[in-house]
């Protein structure tokens, strides 16, 4: 039994890195640490420079703030990712691992954030921004049909950026910013118990319903850093170029385990099925920000933006473990995308600005065997709406609302590949979709 101990391990922990997916942005990306730059689907990210929350996009923004500025945020993301004509089976396709239970595996999520600034004389600007760059969740019922792949999917990222810009001239502002990442992951998944304890003798064991189910908690800290500048090339016309830099974290993770049924319950008390320590490798991506913004009108003004991610590195996810076995391996080949999007701020009045926005994004999953109910991504497309009100010169009310339509997308996990040996065979077509909404609010000295 102690080789199944080992092996519920290895299923639990390989699935560490491939944290939260969500449906707002490709693979486990959360970009909502501005709700004026979701208003316009994202377009203004680089240029937009409109308060201090601005910095986490592009931290050369807080050169275009004057005096001392305070923003803060959240962000209300309701995700939804439904697996339509499931089919989930053993390895060798002889066991049918549907047992009912829902096939929804998309959660909410509240996503605070906050930025300050301040000028330093006349040619230095100080800020801090604290924001989720990463994260979300997904949850399944612990009976459903995938639930040898992924049940719980749940990470919380947390970034602290203290930003330094320089005023090189009028036109020009230059920053870079240091990151501090602190990473939080909890998964779970459901290994068959039935079908060991059945090989092994077991005659009250039944492939395929004596579950047991390991929960895995792991958490780093990382460090990075941000680059920025922010160039006024006419009187109308802004340009600005973001980059974000990886972050690598180590997730130091235990396993706990819990029977779902009598037969697997008395093997988890009598310690027959135990945890273990591990490890497991992560990088959060770099990314780089490229826009513009323009002044149309006194009343319209119109921006773009165009975001590469580089997902490239999240290629092959390697668990160490702590018994010195040996590592496990799982294969991801996840490819740089690209998102782009377009959006307009029309002045209706002194007090009211309208925003609107709409956006595309790429998903860095390559095709269908490489997509897994933790991340069942897809590629999509964002509409967004929203508003700016200032009751005084100093103060901005800022409220955004994005609804995000996914493509549908297949999921293929086969059975035959090493990794799922015990996870079984999981096919299927994956609806997605997600609304998004946003409150600010910002003062300024």
């Amino acid at each position: 039994m102690h080789k199944f101990n080992k092996l519920s391990w290895a299923v639990a922990i390989a699935s560490l890195a491939l944290i939260s997916s969500q449906a707002s942005a490709a693979g486990f990306q959360v970009r909502e640490q501005s709700a004026k730059t979701l208003a316009n689907a994202l377009a203004g990210a680089a240029a937009g420079a409109e308060d201090a929350s601005f910095m986490a996009y592009n931290p050369a923004a807080i050169g275009n703030i004057d005096g001392t500025q305070v923003v803060g945020g959240i962000a209300y993301i309701d995700a939804n990712f439904e697996l339509m004509d499931a089919q989930a089976s053993s390895a060798n396709g002889l066991i049918d691992y549907d047992r009912g239970g829902s096939r929804q595996g998309g959660e909410t999520a509240w996503v605070p954030s906050f930025a300050a600034k301040t000028r330093l004389g006349e040619r230095f600007d100080l800020g801090l921004a604290i924001y989720a760059p990463y994260g979300l969740s997904t949850q399944y019922d612990e009976a459903w049909i995938g639930r040898y792949h992924a049940i719980e999917t749940e990470l919380t990222t947390v970034d602290f950026q203290p930003t330094l810009n320089y005023r090189a001239s009028e036109r020009l502002n230059l920053a870079i910013g240091l990151r501090a990442q602190y990473a939080d992951a909890t998964l779970s998944n459901a290994v068959d118990f039935g079908s060991a304890a059945a090989m092994m003798g077991n005659p009250f064991a039944t492939p395929g319903q004596n579950d047991v189910i390991g929960e895995v908690t792991g958490d780093d800290w990382g460090y990075g850093y941000i680059l920025g500048a922010l160039f006024q090339a006419t009187d109308k016309t802004r340009l600005g170029i973001g980059y974000r830099s990886k972050i690598d974290l180590t997730l130091d993770g235990e396993l706990d385990v819990k029977g779902t049924d009598p037969v697997s319950d008395g093997a988890v008390q009598a310690g027959l099925v135990s945890g273990t320590g591990g490890t497991a490798e992560l990088t959060t991506p770099a990314n780089l920000n490229l826009g513009i913004y323009h002044q149309l009108t006194d009343r319209l003004a119109l921006m773009a933006n165009a975001e590469w991610t580089e997902w490239s590195h999240f290629d092959e996810l390697v668990v160490e473990f702590e018994d010195g076995r040996d590592p496990s391996r799982t294969e991801e080949n996840w490819d740089d995308t690209w998102a782009l999007s377009v959006g307009a701020n029309y002045e209706l009045n002194e007090r009211w600005l309208l925003r609107a926005g709409l956006g595309y994004d790429e998903t860095p999953v390559p095709s269908p065997e490489f997509r897994t109910p933790r991340v069942p991504d897809a590629d999509r497309t964002w509409a967004t709406l929203g508003a700016t009100w200032m009751p005084t010169p100093n103060l901005g009310v800022t409220a955004g609302y994005m609804h995000v339509f996914g493509d549908d997308v297949e999921i293929d996990q086969d059975g035959a590949k090493s990794e799922n040996q015990t996870r079984g065979n999981l096919s299927g077509t994956y609806e997605v979709s997600a609304d998004v909404f946003a409150l600010s609010v910002d003062y300024r000295f």
